[in-house]
């Protein structure tokens, strides 16, 4: 079986410095907001209505950064192909509210941490995409 999703490497300028947005999921991984598409929706719509979903964020998709591939298995569904394409989203509405049913917190991050909390608490299946992002973003901070 075959699922589509989408998400973003979602910021916003704070002053002079660069805030990233991750959310906690139920395994107690800091990662990227994203979900599954619905029918009926473009990739760009289904990662800015999952990112606003799940933390209340409004974004508007700057470009697109990486599509990850990847397989893992569902109790019902059987074996799952996965992709996810993530875009550069930038906030436009920056007030965080954690959709609690399926996240367990959102919450913004210097550029810095972020990239290192990602790192030692995330996934690898999503290294690269938060280097493109953080490489972007910290050309565009100069």
């Amino acid at each position: 079986m075959e699922e589509i999703a989408a998400g973003g490497v979602v910021f916003h300028r704070q002053g002079c410095e660069i805030e990233v947005l991750l959310i906690l999921d139920r395994y107690g991984r800091w990662t990227l907001p994203k979900g599954k598409q619905e029918p009926g929706e473009t990739v760009e719509e289904t990662a800015l209505r999952e990112i606003k979903e799940e933390t209340g964020v409004r974004g508007r998709i700057l470009s697109v950064l990486e599509k990850v591939h990847y397989i893992y298995y569902d109790r019902v569904r059987g074996k799952i192909d996965k992709s996810v394409t993530y875009y550069l989203v930038e906030a436009v509405s920056t007030d965080v509210t954690a959709q609690v049913e399926e996240i367990d917190a959102a919450k913004w991050f210097p550029l810095a941490e972020a990239a290192e909390l990602h790192r030692t608490k995330g996934y690898d299946n999503n290294q690269s995409v938060v280097k493109e992002a953080l490489q972007l973003l910290e050309g565009d901070e100069s």
